[in-house]
């Protein structure tokens, strides 16, 4: 007969076992659910949108099955509202159909890169508080015109969110933690996955004879506005940059001064009590905490600096990236041209 005991024990195991879930490795998305964010971002581009994500959770695989765009709505608190009914709508129609309707994160459209911001940590952790385990896909339209499909899947770290929690972004938090500007954000790879179905009838569609029609917006010269564009957002996230180290130098100077004040007041009482002493007096307390010098000053947060700091890190890796290509299409042109002379 089995032990009751260890039948207990058994569960417990296989309960906490349960509990722990592997980390995410894949985002696997049905190419059919890219078509749709691609066409809703590119619809009302240059405006920025978002829409839902919608599939299931199996093991270290995050399966997107569909989506849905939100309403474009302004800053409102009854549209809001109008907003979240939509959601709630769809998703119940959604359930009728026999659709996927498990949320598993949102998508947004961006503008060369620029989406590394306090709402979208915001957006994260309030998502967080719901869902286990969520992404949020980014699209870059203006990127995409330049011949990349310029999609990624982002997450928020573990620990990340740990000290976001906390609400204590010092920089002796930061270094107890480790934590860098590059620790914020985890990018999880992209799996792109049809049905068979799908596979066999674009397998279909496939011509025989060899393709005659080429892809000439790669070899397209023209990057000045894309590098323009990029170079003045990062002007601008180096100004912002500048402006958050000035308040870091503004705090280590009062606390500098602050500091040497409570020195030279210290020394006054010690002074004194050397005094009281003499005259056979009680000594004064060295520390009076209803003194203003003694009260501490509050440092400032370092979370916009070190997301300011991943914005130039992005910034320079798209312009590095363009640059790189536009020289590979020069050279490509420079050979086709002296080919052309010489036939």
């Amino acid at each position: 007969m089995a032990d009751p005991n260890s039948m207990t024990r058994s569960f417990l195991q296989v309960a906490a076992t349960e509990e722990v879930a592997p980390p995410l490795r894949v985002v696997q998305i049905e190419g059919l659910v890219i078509l749709k964010i691609i066409k809703h971002c590119k619809e009302f581009s240059p405006a920025l949108v978002t829409g839902q994500l919608l599939g299931l959770d199996v093991g270290s695989v995050l399966e997107v099955t569909n989506c849905f765009p939100f309403p474009v709505r302004e800053e409102d608190e009854e549209i809001e509202a109008d907003g979240a009914n939509y959601q709630l709508e769809m998703m119940r129609c959604l359930r009728e159909v026999n659709v996927d309707n498990n949320t598993v994160g949102w998508y947004q459209s961006t503008l060369l890169g620029s989406f590394q911001t306090v709402e979208l940590i915001e957006t994260f952790m309030n998502y967080q508080e719901n869902i286990r385990r969520c992404v949020c896909i980014i699209y870059d339209p203006s990127r995409s015109n330049q011949g990349v499909l310029a999609l990624k899947a982002l997450k928020l770290s573990d620990s990340f969110m740990e000290l976001y929690r906390s609400n204590n972004f010092t920089g002796e938090k930061l270094r107890e933690k480790n934590l860098s500007w590059v620790d914020i954000f985890e990018e999880i790879p992209i799996k792109i996955s049809n049905s068979a179905l799908i596979s066999a009838f674009l397998t279909n569609l496939e011509a025989d004879t060899p393709v005659t029609q080429c892809d000439y917006d790669r070899l397209q010269l023209s990057t000045n506005p894309f590098m323009e564009r990029n170079m003045e957002f990062l002007i601008e996230c180096m100004d912002d940059l500048s402006v958050e180290q000035q308040k870091l130098q503004f705090y280590y100077r009062n606390l500098s001064r602050h500091q040497a004040q409570q020195q030279a007041w210290l020394q006054k009482r010690r002074a004194e009590n050397i005094s009281r002493k003499a005259a056979g007096e009680e000594p004064l307390p060295e520390e009076d905490p209803s003194n203003p010098i003694f009260k501490p000053i509050p440092e400032p947060s370092r979370l916009e600096s070190f997301l300011i700091t991943n914005q130039i890190s992005n910034y320079c890796n798209q312009i590095n990236g363009v640059a790189g290509q536009s020289f590979n299409r020069l050279y490509l042109m420079k050979a086709l041209h002296e080919n052309g002379e010489d036939a």
